[in-house]
């Protein structure tokens, strides 16, 4: 990464960065993508992936329930706590200008 993208990243995540914090993240940032590119390298052709790690010590059966509806519609009777409504839909104070 260059410093430009560095830069660019500091102002859309809101950091304020010096010339030298940049040159630090900029060597940090190279020697995790070169440990990616490290890692993509391997050849994991063959290799079964796992949905758990310990799925190689102990089969694993995952818990499921059926995906159904337990609560039927009580849009009225949640309403009815609620300091402000209008037409069906709560009102809340604006937060964000």
């Amino acid at each position: 990464m260059n410093i430009e993208e560095i830069n660019h990243l500091a102002k859309l995540s809101g950091l304020e960065l010096n010339p030298e914090q940049t040159k630090q993240i900029s060597k940090e940032l190279e020697n995790i993508l070169s440990l990616v590119d490290e890692l993509q390298s391997v050849d994991t052709s063959g290799v079964e992936p796992l949905f758990h790690p310990i799925a190689v010590i102990e089969a694993l059966q995952q818990a499921l329930r059926p995906d159904e509806a337990t609560e039927g519609n009580n849009r009225m009777s949640n309403m009815l706590s609620a300091p402000a409504v209008h037409e069906g839909l709560f009102l809340v104070p604006k937060v964000i200008e």
